[in-house]
């Protein structure tokens, strides 16, 4: 008996997970290549392999109580997929948001699976979350909601079992609070969750991987290509961590980063976000908790209302917001306007169509997966310093970043390369598929 076709298999996955589009669109994007690969690999030829694949271990969803301010009693849904731990513990992010869904979290896990597939650690993929939405919110409504979602988490996760980290809507402080609770409940919470702050157990340089992993990942690209990012004009989505952190080492790689975002629009600078902007920048949004409207005319920026960054003449393009953020029509802008390079900062922000089009310009376009693995390779780091309880300096934690983002880069090329050519998408996909695969196999899952 050999694998169906791509189309059979979407169709019944379609149907067992009827509505959840987004988790189904990550499937779509992996299966593309490897299909194509199963069929060259009759090693990997497993009627049910991709089947066991794409299920995963286990989905929760919760009820979250809370009091807001008024002494309103509040409810919202929480969730955590724990996808495949094959290669490790369930690690992956929580995320605030009001359009968290099952679909959301389930792609999201699903990502993450193939993402911490693709590092050195040995790492299984999950990830989890809430509609529950923090802007606008006291710090009290959040500290009682954080409480009382990993009072029901609590009983999912647990060192070396499952090991959640922060996502959008989830910073040091949210972190500060689950893991405060968590310790109340169980008395022991060393390593179980990371993002931690420093002072307490996190790792240095963990705000910044995400972005600045990235960021050494478009290094390694544009290395590949004899180029540099010297003089680069590069539009970046987004102002949370991801986006503020890989425009900080863009400017000190000597790029030039014209624009930010946020959800009710952007930021244009022609001279640059230099440091001095961007250190503004950061104060207003991480501690004041301002917006990008706000902000603008201090920083002596354009803003656009409802405008996203993608209109802008650049040659790299950083989408660090959220998924499908780049349409057809915003990737045929970039196409038309120069772009040559497109780095993931975000989960999946680029939809189907707008990578059919990137190709059709020749846009080298790198998946989340790959070049937004910074982060958790350094909660990865995180959870070994915890081990062993010995803390590594900012340095020691940003060389063993690039390092691993190196490593991650070569590991797309080990099956992306097709002479000159990159294809870092299909290189991910199938350097992920292939270790996932051949661990379900000799693990018997």
């Amino acid at each position: 008996m050999t694998v169906q076709n791509l189309e059979h298999f979407m169709s019944e996955l379609a149907l067992k997970n009827s509505g959840e589009k987004e988790f189904c669109q990550a499937v779509q994007e992996v299966m593309e290549d490897v299909f194509p690969f199963i069929r060259e690999h009759p090693e990997f030829n497993d009627p049910y392999l991709l089947e066991r694949l794409t299920e995963p271990d286990r989905a929760v969803m919760f009820r979250v109580p809370w009091l807001d301010d008024q002494g309103i009693r509040r409810v919202n849904r929480g969730y955590r997929v724990q996808f495949c731990n094959v290669l490790g513990p369930y690690k992956g992010g929580l995320r605030f948001h009001p359009t968290v869904s099952l679909s959301i979290i389930k792609f999201l896990a699903f990502e993450q699976t193939f993402k911490n597939s693709l590092l050195p650690m040995g790492l299984g993929g999950g990830k989890g979350g809430s509609d529950f939405d923090p802007r606008g919110k006291s710090d009290q409504e959040i500290f009682k909601f954080c409480q009382s979602f990993m009072t029901e988490l609590i009983r999912h996760i647990e060192n070396r079992r499952d090991v959640p980290a922060g996502d959008i809507g989830v910073g040091s402080r949210e972190i500060g609070y689950l893991f405060g609770q968590y310790k109340r409940i169980k008395d022991d919470g060393a390593g179980v969750l990371t993002g931690k702050d420093a002072i307490y157990g996190g790792s240095l340089l963990r705000p910044e991987a995400t972005g600045y992993g990235c960021v050494y990942f478009a290094e390694e690209v544009l290395k590949h290509y004899s180029e540099g990012l010297e003089g680069k004009t590069c539009c970046v989505s987004g102002s949370g961590n991801v986006a503020i952190y890989a425009a900080e080492k863009l400017n000190a790689l000597g790029a030039r980063v014209l624009t930010l975002s946020d959800s009710s629009g952007m930021i244009y600078c022609a001279e640059g976000l230099d440091q001095e902007k961007l250190s503004y920048l950061m104060v207003a949004k991480f501690r004041q908790r301002r917006r990008l409207s706000e902000i603008a005319p201090t920083l002596g920026c354009e803003y656009f209302e409802g405008k996203t960054p993608w209109h802008v003449p650049c040659r790299l393009a950083f989408p660090c917001a959220t998924q499908n953020e780049i349409d057809a029509e915003a990737a045929a802008q970039l196409g038309q306007n120069g772009c040559r390079w497109v780095l993931e900062g975000a989960n999946m922000p680029v939809t189907r169509e707008a990578g059919q089009v990137f190709r059709k310009f020749g846009v080298v376009a790198v998946p989340g997966k790959a070049a937004n693995a910074g982060g958790v390779a350094v909660s990865g780091l995180e959870m070994a310093q915890n081990a062993t309880g010995l803390p590594w300096s900012r340095s020691e934690v940003d060389e063993k970043l690039k390092l691993i983002m190196r490593d991650v880069h070569n590991r797309c090329l080990d099956y992306g390369k097709s002479g000159k050519d990159i294809n870092y998408i299909k290189g991910a996909n199938l350097s992920g598929f292939v270790r996932l695969a051949m661990s379900i196999q000799a693990q018997g899952f």
